[in-house]
């Protein structure tokens, strides 16, 4: 009889073990979406990088200017990056007061191209 108990006992965890890993469970499909989900946000970043070439911004010695507009207040930011360092100034039309000195001159073409011209 001692050998009917210990056959019982090693099947009833093998029956455990198995029901673990049935594929009835619900949850596993879940599973699988999630990174299905994970591979689709990768690659559509990836993409976005690619279109509008913003690999330059990962790379230590570039260097590029961005200007970012909104269309419903006109606020202006200048986003600018030199090697490692980048830094966005936000441009408004509120006039300011202060001592400096002149580096150049800006004008704007016919077809509103604005050009800097430094002195």
């Amino acid at each position: 009889m001692r050998y009917m108990n210990r056959q019982r006992i090693r099947s009833t965890r093998n029956n455990t073990r198995d029901h673990a890993f049935r594929d009835d469970d619900p949850l596993t499909g879940v599973g699988n979406l999630f990174d299905i989900g994970l591979v689709f946000i990768v690659g559509l970043i990836m993409a976005l990088f690619s279109v509008y070439h913003l690999q330059d911004l990962f790379s230590e010695t570039s260097s590029f200017t961005l200007l970012k507009q909104n269309a419903h207040n006109q606020e202006m930011e200048i986003i600018t990056k030199q090697g490692k360092t980048i830094k966005a100034v936000k441009v408004t039309k509120d006039t300011v007061q202060g001592r400096g000195r002149r580096l150049g001159t800006a004008y704007q073409l016919e077809d509103g191209n604005m050009v800097y011209v430094p002195e």
